[in-house]
């Protein structure tokens, strides 16, 4: 799996946009994303990442493609914007930050890709990297997007059955992803949800 996703990034995936998903840009706009620590989790090449940075934010962005994390890296230096990137595995964030370590935690991309058996697991892991009323912030492919190319459709209820016995869910709202297909070329879910 990991070089799956490593391979990916040798070229130009369908989500890598050269750009922060418009949903991310809009929590900054609203405030509803404030200054502070944050984590990307599935950071990729790291567009949210700067953009969070730019934004006044302290950032750690992390991905488990190496490439990824490589290219993150040159484009932070490149753009003169100071982000932490690191190479490692979501499911064991317990060995790489501390208990309560972030305000925010920001996944763009990322949940649709978990297995049901890793649902619950990273789950965990993020309640755990957050301080108490911390926020999770999660982009995620909706079951309202037609069948077919792509990642796993999420319905409601399953991101509430995985998240209600960590967070208290402030909503999960209709919105889209851009893609290399075109902005707003996926239906997707935003999920607000404050660390209990």
């Amino acid at each position: 799996m990991y070089l799956y996703w490593d391979e990916a990034y040798k070229g130009k995936p369908p989500w890598d946009i050269d750009y922060p998903q418009p949903a991310f840009q809009a929590l900054i706009k609203s405030g509803e994303i404030k200054p502070g620590r944050v984590l990307d989790v599935g950071c990729g090449r790291g567009e949210n990442a700067i953009m969070l940075a730019r934004n006044g934010c302290d950032v750690t962005g992390i991905d488990i493609a190496e490439n990824a994390i490589a290219d993150a890296n040159a484009k932070a230096i490149e753009r003169h914007v100071k982000v932490s990137f690191i190479v490692g595995d979501v499911l064991r964030m317990d060995r790489l930050f501390m208990e309560g370590e972030f305000d925010t935690v920001i996944d763009s991309g990322l949940f649709h890709v978990m297995t049901d058996e890793e649902r619950p697991v990273f789950a965990r892991q993020i309640y755990r990297v957050l301080r108490t009323g911390g926020k999770y912030f999660m982009l995620c492919f909706s079951d309202k997007e037609p069948a077919g190319y792509g990642p796993r459709r999420v319905s409601k209820a399953e991101i509430e059955q995985t998240f209600t016995p960590f967070f208290n869910i402030i909503y999960i709202k209709d919105t889209s992803f851009d893609s290399r297909l075109g902005p707003d070329s996926s239906k997707a879910y935003l999920l607000s949800a404050v660390r209990k």
